[in-house]
């Protein structure tokens, strides 16, 4: 519904929960994606954050980026990052007109609604920190002049494991710009024999899904968590996390202040998916590991023994009182959070 100035009117609580589940439907009747995954893009969007989603070739990741830009409404660029992928050929370039005789600016592929960089640890670090001004500031500098990125604005990364070949790991400074880190994972075998179902009932070899917003609606929606309240003793929990990481043995360089404010930005968006205008600890859990676990890193004796990030974070969610609970509820609520995870 239009607001007078030509938008979309801001929805309530629980019609932002109502759309998101609409999408969140939408994209999961044409791709085989756990819901939890599902929810976490979901929240990315609202909180106006970019989403890193590592995993192996083959479980769906562009397809899903792709389905998730089709059923916001929203235009959509692929950029495939090679080693030989140069920073102009993300962001654009000045080129000179013969027939008007003088310059102009060629946008490049950053210039969409959401933009799949594809494999971007396959690109070496300078071409990777091309997108790192577009995605702090939605806007991008070329030849001195700025030009601004189409509103709203959302990177989906997909990496490789830095282990396979031919991969470079991302800078510190660019996991740092990513509002959250999430993996597909393999279907169990129920989910791949519903992927031979689902491709044998189409011809087409991609599938594909019809928009459940417009871009002026997703603008609306990305207003609505920024009335969400949050208690004071959540704030509290909130920068406790984010400071335990700092303490914790294993961990080299914990999470920063800006961390902790993305955490909080995410906690307030995993409340409007959940349809209330009000933070509540299980937020915070939920966005705490795919919010936290890239932003550290981890200590040469964790790495060589193997050490997973999230597994960091899991004990550090183990370890904070909850707001409201007792030291053994909160034990039994973090194991829960940990097989949820799993």
């Amino acid at each position: 519904m239009p607001d007078e100035g030509g938008g979309a009117a801001r929805p309530d609580p629980a019609e932002a929960a109502e759309t998101c589940a609409a999408m969140m439907d939408r994209v999961g009747g044409a791709v085989v994606v756990d819901r939890a995954v599902l929810e976490t893009l979901a929240a990315a969007v609202l909180a106006r954050g970019h989403v890193l989603i590592e995993d192996v070739p083959g479980t769906g990741k562009t397809l899903t980026a792709r389905l998730l830009a089709r059923a916001l409404g929203l235009s959509f660029s692929r950029i495939q990052f090679t080693p030989d992928l140069l920073p102009s050929d993300v962001t654009g370039t000045t080129v000179y007109d013969e027939h008007a005789g003088e310059f102009s600016f060629a946008a490049g592929p950053v210039f969409a609604n959401v933009v799949l960089a594809d494999e971007i640890n396959r690109a070496p670090p300078k071409t990777q920190a091309a997108l790192l001004e577009a995605m702090e500031e939605r806007q991008v500098t070329v030849d001195g002049d700025t030009h601004d990125l189409p509103d709203p604005f959302v990177v989906l990364a997909t990496q490789n494991p830095v282990e396979q070949e031919g991969t470079f790991a991302l800078p510190e400074a660019q996991r740092d710009r990513f509002l959250v880190e999430t993996a597909l994972g393999y279907p169990d075998r129920d989910g791949e024999l519903e992927l031979l179902d689902r491709r044998a009932r189409r011809r087409a070899l991609a599938p594909t899904v019809d928009a459940v917003l417009s871009p002026a609606e997703v603008r609306a929606l990305q207003q609505v968590p920024e009335d969400v309240h949050v208690e004071g003793d959540i704030r509290e929990y909130v920068v406790d996390l984010g400071r335990a990481t700092r303490a914790d043995d294993r961990v080299a360089t914990g999470v920063s202040p800006r961390g902790i404010q993305r955490l909080f930005e995410a906690a307030r968006a995993h409340a409007v998916v959940a349809g209330r205008n009000y933070v509540v600890p299980e937020d915070v859990r939920r966005a705490a590991g795919p919010a936290m676990a890239h932003r550290l890193v981890l200590g040469t004796e964790a790495s060589v023994a193997g050490v997973e990030r999230r597994e960091v974070v899991a004990d550090v969610l183990d370890r904070v009182d909850v707001p409201g609970m007792d030291r053994g509820n909160a034990s039994s609520s973090a194991s829960e959070s940990r097989s949820s995870d799993d």
